[in-house]
């Protein structure tokens, strides 16, 4: 039981993220928002989540895990309904961020409450494939899920975390255990003194910088990538970063040990991490908007056709552990990322009057098994090997990974797309010819992100320190 609400939490977090992908257009249509201020309904919820994933997973390392975990719920439910509620676009995009923050305490406690109570091994190994199976599945089947809700109304979309969320609460009180000695250990730094004081400038400049560098991005086409406050925003975007890494590592007891990325194979998951979810929820963003927008399909209509995509991750939950334990994690991320690329690839062929069967279901079956493959073996990778009292840690990096790369390839896939054309508000009569010529920047750029992990993971030597072998390359045992 105490798995289940873990993952039902993680793929409440993934479902959020798709399901108001696929509102979008209603959202604009309704608000009357064009493509740069929809990008950031999207982009603030996931550069909340990363922005303060690694500070979230810290101190669920450092407080305790139930309790991070509860209280960060509980404001991801009351986020949820007020966003289903308001009519003001700066207060929608507001809860969304609200919403991401809550998420980055979420996540990282529920998978460190995972590594710490499942010993390192098979049994991880099959929690983890099960939990971030459920990841993929929510993100693929929220698209279903969103498709359904907008039907009925794109608040709905937001609407219906809140009860999912508060049931979780009520169950996690009952079956997440009190944080013990694991908890305790987390709390204490490699001399065995306690820690205290929390990275809060480390967590101020990560933040700033990278909305700084989102903001920059989504701005520039209309301010001009010349303009002084483009290369303004640029600098100053980089120097606030730069100063993030300073500060880890002058202070005693960093949001991040940079040395960790020289353990294990921690490094390589988390650029295969970037490149995964970067171009796939950049991929979704031109989607949603060429399938309802340029083809003129609802939102159901829109929901059933990428159907598949859900059902081939969310049934491999029961066969991940098992696939990473006989081929290994390492062959898995390169075949599911193989798989990725070729599905973007092909989706290149589309035009104004596609055949479904023949141009758009082949990408989306690809897109299926490349996520069912890759995302269970990319998270064991990433924690394989590392202590338990760095697990929270380990957690937030590879999820920061996974959230800030979705958000920096968002904002250049935005910024492409409105510097291609002029982009019309969601619902205006366009050119369906010219609409698509608008958005093939950005499935080129969906694909290349992909070819990029693609080599990340087909190349053995890339590492920031001495390669170590991986303990799932056979099944956990060292």
């Amino acid at each position: 039981m105490l798995l289940l609400v873990l993952c039902t939490v993680l793929a409440l977090d993934a479902l959020d993220v798709s399901m108001v992908g696929v509102a979008l257009p209603s959202i604009g249509t309704e608000l009357h928002l064009g493509t740069e201020s929809l990008q950031w309904i999207v982009s603030a919820y996931v550069l909340g989540y990363g922005s303060l994933l690694l500070l979230g997973g810290r101190m669920a390392d450092l407080l305790g895990r139930r309790r991070i975990f509860l209280i960060a719920l509980s404001v991801f439910a009351a986020a949820s309904l007020l966003g289903g509620l308001v009519d003001d676009p700066a207060l929608l995009i507001a809860t969304r961020f609200v919403k991401g923050l809550a998420a980055a305490f979420t996540a990282p406690a529920a998978f460190s409450i995972i590594t710490t109570n499942f010993a390192e091994g098979r049994e991880r190994n099959r929690a983890l494939s099960i939990f971030t199976t459920f990841g993929a599945s929510g993100f693929s089947l929220g698209l279903v899920v969103g498709g359904l809700m907008t039907s009925l109304s794109w608040r709905w979309t937001f609407l219906v975390s809140v009860p999912v969320a508060v049931a979780v609460v009520i169950l996690g009180l009952r079956f997440i255990p009190r944080d013990g000695a694991a908890g305790q250990a987390a709390g204490q730094d490699t001399t065995g003194e306690q820690e205290s004081g929390h990275d809060v400038w480390g967590a101020i400049t990560l933040a700033g910088g990278m909305l700084g560098l989102v903001y920059t991005l989504v701005a520039a086409p209309g301010n001009g990538w010349g303009s002084v406050a483009t290369i303004a925003g640029f600098v100053a975007s980089t120097a606030v970063l730069a100063a993030f890494a300073v500060i880890e590592n002058r202070v005693k007891h960093p949001l991040i040990r940079f040395s960790i990325l020289k353990e294990g194979w921690v490094a390589r998951a988390n650029l295969s991490a970037v490149g995964l979810f970067g171009s796939y929820l950049s991929f979704q963003f031109i989607l949603t908007l060429y399938l309802q927008s340029v083809l003129g399909w609802s939102p159901l209509g829109m929901a059933l056709a990428l159907l598949p995509t859900g059902l081939l991750v969310a049934s491999s939950a029961p066969f991940a552990d098992r696939l990473i334990e006989r081929f290994g994690a390492p062959r898995l991320i390169l075949t599911g990322l193989a798989s990725l690329t070729l599905g973007y690839v092909l989706f290149l062929r589309v035009g104004t009057s596609p055949n479904y069967v023949t141009d758009i279901l082949p990408s989306v079956l690809l897109l299926g098994v490349g996520f069912a493959l890759a995302f269970p073996s990319i998270n064991v990778q990433a924690t394989a090997g590392i202590r338990d009292s760095e697990q929270g840690l380990a957690a937030g990096l590879i999820q920061t990974s996974t959230q800030v790369g979705a958000a920096l390839v968002l904002a250049v896939t935005t910024a492409m797309v409105s510097g291609h054309g002029n982009a019309p508000e969601a619902g205006a009569a366009v050119d369906a010819a010219a609409m698509l010529e608008q958005y093939r920047p950005g499935l080129i750029l969906s694909a290349a992100v992909a070819v990029a992990a693609l080599l990340v993971a087909a190349t053995p030597k890339l590492s920031l320190g001495k390669r170590q072998k991986p303990v799932v390359e056979t099944g956990g045992r060292p």
